[in-house]
């Protein structure tokens, strides 16, 4: 397995890391002592990179990684949490204000059982885009009150995160530069999608380390097939499915293949995917430690085809 640093951030990490979304069972429902299981797993094989929100399950991710890393030492993981998207009773809210935001930040720490967060990410903020003051309130307020939490030492980077690249950029480019070390973009470098060709050059000019996540696209390219929720439009989805039966057909599970394909590019610091099943994620980490075919890289595009370049938005 190879190991990275994201960007300029000093943080090298695994080339697969673990996300801990499904610790908040929002995928299915999830049993404790399993999830605890699948953190200690991915910790024992290397990976050493953690990602988490107190959006997944609202709150209960957080709360449930928290009862695991009592029990890791902290020189073992890089812990990554964001601000701005929660929930509460079942309902999804937004808050990217500098108040809530700080309070958010201390209100992991407490949840996660450490007293300090390797790297803070403001979460999707295309929906602060859609909120009155939009991209530019994430200018002017939202990551200049995390710059104020890491110049404190209380967070260690600040990164942000979106679907849409451009969002990304936008940011980057209007805000003083060094104030973003480290992007998470989803679901752009996969087998599907290489929408993040198109931004490396422009992150590495601006020393923003690039996170990848979702090496399956949210369920695209797997064996269980998209769930109803999924934003993707009919087209890709089939297109999707067929490629999907071409490999399974050959005997390599289109999974290890999407993983495989996600981590092989230097340029990416890390790939991460979630599972609340150790099985899963011991798996997984196998695929990705096994060479990659490129010719059925080749054969699983080529089916894809124009629907490569099919955008959709976040949900």
């Amino acid at each position: 397995m190879n190991y990275y640093e994201i960007g300029k951030t000093g943080m090298k990490v695994s080339a697969l890391s673990f996300g801990a979304s499904s610790l908040g069972s929002v995928f299915r429902e999830t049993k404790l002592e399993e999830s605890l299981e699948a953190v200690y797993t991915a910790i024992d094989c290397g990976m050493n990179f953690i990602d988490v929100s107190p959006y997944y399950g609202h709150y209960k991710a957080e709360t449930v990684l928290g009862q695991a890393l009592k029990n890791i030492p902290r020189d073992k993981y890089y812990l990554s949490t964001k601000v701005g998207r929660y929930g509460v009773d079942g309902k999804n809210t937004w808050d990217y204000s500098a108040e809530r935001v700080t309070r958010s930040v201390y209100e992991s720490l407490e949840r996660l059982n450490i007293n300090h967060i390797d790297l803070i990410n403001v979460h999707d903020i295309e929906f602060q885009g859609d909120l009155p003051g939009g991209l530019q309130k994430i200018v002017d307020e939202t990551l200049p009150a995390l710059v104020k939490l890491r110049d404190e030492g209380v967070v260690g980077h600040v990164g942000i995160t979106d679907l849409q690249p451009e969002n990304i950029k936008w940011v980057i480019e209007h805000c003083p530069e060094g104030t973003v070390e480290a992007t998470l973009c989803f679901c752009h470098y996969s087998l599907n999608d290489e929408l993040l060709n198109d931004y490396f050059d422009f992150f590495e000019k601006h020393n923003v380390g690039i996170i990848n996540a979702s090496p399956l696209s949210m369920g695209l390219l797997s064996s269980r097939g998209v769930p109803a929720w999924h934003p993707a439009p009919k087209s890709l989805v089939d297109a999707c499915q067929k490629a999907v039966a071409h490999v399974n057909e050959k005997g390599y599970p289109i999974e290890k293949l999407a993983i495989q394909y996600a981590i092989s590019n230097p340029r990416i610091a890390t790939t991460l995917f979630s599972s609340a099943n150790p099985a899963n994620v011991k798996k997984n980490w196998e695929y990705a430690e096994a060479p990659i075919d490129w010719e059925l890289v080749k054969e699983v595009q080529d089916i894809i085809g124009d629907q490569m370049r099919v955008r959709w938005k976040n949900s």
